[in-house]
């Protein structure tokens, strides 16, 4: 048989297995490893493990797969060199110490990837000073060939900016996920340990691929239980595959667990007997999973039982618990998402009050987990005042992949801005380049235990995020969290380029669609530092009304306080100084409505009606205005979603454009709930020539939504 006739034949068996019997249907992600029409791309035949470790075997598995994939030709997988190949070897690795490579700079994790002569061959060479840094390694290749590059013209080396790279799933043991749109819950606690799914291993591929080291299984609304023999069995079994692809697992302790499990009559952080339980419950997990990361803590909020329940400080509840990890080499991420009715000033002030008294006050392996904002994954918050406030505390920055507040599963908005947008944040704490990525990575204040969290979007649907562009929020933030200085358009390129083919034509009317997607979101759902005037309970829809709720803090009235002369919250020094919780600098500037951004504007200021924007409109005819951009801009991604129906497979075309249709029905539905309601209080008409709502505000008031996803 000629070689011309086999490979064709190789190419017809590899359609007929890379094809599903259904239509795509989005379970692979970035990792699609389709043909790419660009020729000259993969020169690789063989693939070439030197080492025996797990790690090191999946890393060149994975190269093959992908190689295979995306040439449709036959790719040979062994310890063999052979010119024109990838090798894969530890940097400790022999044959590899006549080449003098520098990679002391690469860390525990980072990698090098370039053509090298080894053995007399020229190859492709993935190496770093781990097997974990190897496979990170690996599947940077792979994205430099599925964005279009020849494998031979890979020169890559990259380093991880922060270490703790991690996945917060709110998944409970019923199967269910609170703020989750995508399905029931990806583990089934009922079926572990046995049977352990193969997508279990396909998330661990996912996550390996864009850097993330860490899963935090259960939510941080955590049943004590899930410490009980029973479910840290299924946890070590998930441990167990999430292993050679370099993810730690961990767990939410529900603080009050002494008292439910251990029969104690106190969860008190100071009386022995507790801190003796707790270490007792680390030596149990730790038999079971010896590199079980550590306890991620949510306490004394939403009603969760925590140390202030004894007249005592979140650092004594943190540190407790970090003794009991600590000879383990644990870790506790402690959360300051804090808020109590106790505190009747200011929802936004509660946790820079809490927190920071105790700067320094932390355990060695205790970072504080943050929230990119000081209320609760808004469209648009400012950056927390934590982040700069807290120089001798390690801080974790929380990011929400899932979109609890920016239309849930089926609107568009790619997070990559909103993420951005916080990092380069300045907090000019140490003066002008101090921003937020330069607390989170540890580089401003030189701390090594560095940390970015993202609440997961993942669920049990065979998309894995409930839609296509929903997947890009995970991609982002795994990005994000390996090196906080990347770009949202850079990584949307390369995800689009992956997720659909790396054509042009492709490609850039996808990324104008996710370039512009969240400020949309923010303009018809939250204009000029609006906040938190969703629907409550669900968060879903408008609610601004909202008013009667017996915690004045669960009332969106609560967060924009309108009247007929003024909207927004004075949080400068003429009201309750929440701008003195940031860096002098930077609160002289939000102190005053002229020298606040805009964007910012209600959320530090309340102002009339009558107002002067800076592009000499009146506050009412900007927020109008804006909401109008908003529903536009809407459209405009239909046009171009659209416009790619030939480049684009059926089954992701369809799903994605009924999306865009919900998405453009209900951006107008929360441009006419808004304006009907500010109408109803400010007394004003609407500009000139702007399209009234459809309804009157009883209308909007009278929907009701009681089995909306993600509220269980």
């Amino acid at each position: 048989m000629s070689n011309t006739l086999k490979r064709g034949l190789f190419a017809c068996l590899l359609a007929s297995v890379a094809t599903p019997a259904l239509a795509e249907d989005g379970y692979d992600l970035w990792l699609r490893y389709h043909p790419l029409a660009t020729s000259g791309v993969i020169d690789a035949a063989t693939v070439a493990v030197l080492g025996d470790t797990p790690t090191l075997k999946v890393a060149g598995q994975e190269v093959q797969r992908g190689l295979a994939g995306l040439s449709a030709h036959h790719v040979q997988f062994g310890t063999a060199i052979r010119s024109g190949g990838v090798v894969l070897a530890l940097a400790t690795e022999p044959r590899l110490q006549a080449l003098g490579l520098k990679t002391d700079a690469l860390g525990s994790e980072g990698y090098l990837v370039r053509s090298v002569d080894l053995d007399g061959r020229r190859v492709t060479l993935v190496t770093a000073n781990s097997d974990h840094g190897v496979l990170y390694g690996a599947f940077a290749l792979l994205r430099w060939v599925q964005t279009g590059h020849p494998v031979s013209a890979a020169n890559l080396t990259s380093t991880p900016h922060i270490a703790l790279r991690v996945l917060d799933h709110w998944d409970n043991l019923d199967g269910t996920v609170e703020r989750g749109y995508s399905g029931q819950s990806l583990w089934d606690w009922w079926t572990l340990p046995d049977y352990r799914d193969p997508r279990y291993t396909d998330y661990a591929r996912a996550n390996a691929s864009i850097g993330i080291n860490g899963s935090v299984l259960n939510n941080v609304n955590a049943k004590a239980e899930s410490l009980t023999p029973f479910y840290i069995a299924k946890a070590a079994a998930l441990a167990d595959i999430f292993r050679p692809y370099g993810i730690k697992v961990y767990l939410s302790a529900r603080f009050s667990a002494p008292i439910e499990l251990g029969g104690l009559k106190t969860a008190d952080p100071l009386d022995p007997a507790v801190a003796a339980w707790w270490r007792a419950k680390a030596d149990e997990i730790y038999r079971a999973i010896p590199d079980f990361g550590g306890f991620l803590v949510k306490a004394n909020s939403e009603g969760q039982p925590g140390p202030q329940d004894y007249h005592r400080t979140h650092a004594y509840g943190a540190n407790m618990l970090a003794a009991a990890v600590a000879p383990h080499k644990g870790i506790v991420m402690w959360r300051a998402f804090v808020y109590a009715q106790e505190n009747a000033e200011d929802r936004a002030k509660q946790a820079y009050d809490d927190f920071h008294p105790l700067d320094g006050k932390f355990a060695s392996n205790v970072i504080v987990q943050v929230k990119n904002g000081a209320i609760d994954f808004q469209p648009r918050e400012p950056f927390h005042p934590l982040f700069g406030g807290m120089p001798k505390t390690p801080l974790m920055m929380e990011f929400q992949i899932t979109k609890e507040y920016l239309g849930q599963a089926t609107h568009l908005a790619y997070l990559g801005p909103l993420f951005e947008e916080t990092l380069r944040a300045d907090t000019l704490a140490q003066g002008t380049g101090s921003t937020v990525a330069r607390v989170v990575d540890g580089t401003l204040d030189h701390h090594a235990l560095t940390g970015m969290a993202g609440v997961a979007n993942i669920g049990r649907d065979r998309d894995w995020s409930g839609s296509t562009f929903n997947q890009a929020n995970w991609y982002a933030f795994g990005r994000f969290a390996w090196n906080p200085d990347d770009t949202s358009d850079a990584i949307a390129r390369d995800w689009a380029a992956m997720t659909f083919d790396p054509a042009p034509a492709t490609v850039a009317p996808v990324v104008r669609m996710m370039a512009g997607s969240r400020e949309a979101v923010v303009d018809y759902m939250t204009p000029l530092g609006l906040a938190h005037v969703m629907a409550t309970g669900h968060h879903y829809g408008p609610g601004p009304w909202i008013s009667d709720l017996k915690r004045p803090e669960w009332n969106p009235y609560y967060y924009h306080r309108t009247t007929r002369d003024a909207i927004g919250v004075e949080r400068g020094p003429k009201g309750n100084a929440a701008t003195a919780q940031y860096a002098p600098a930077l609160a002289r500037q939000l102190a005053d409505p002229k020298t606040t951004p805009e964007r910012d504007l209600l959320w530090f200021h309340r102002v009339p009606w009558t107002y002067r924007l800076r592009s000499g409109e009146t506050l009412w005819q900007g927020m109008v205005g804006r909401y109008d951009r908003g529903v536009a801009a809407v459209a405009d991604m239909r046009a171009d979603w659209d416009a790619l129906r030939p480049r684009i497979d059926p089954t992701r075309y369809a799903k994605t454009e009924s999306f865009l249709g919900i998405q453009q029905r209900e951006a107008a539905w929360w441009r006419d709930a808004s304006l009907a309601y500010w109408m109803s209080v400010n007394g004003l008409p609407l500009p000139a020539g702007v399209r009234p709502p459809a309804h009157d505000l009883d209308w909007y008031k009278a929907q009701k939504f009681p089995y909306a996803p993600g509220n269980p």
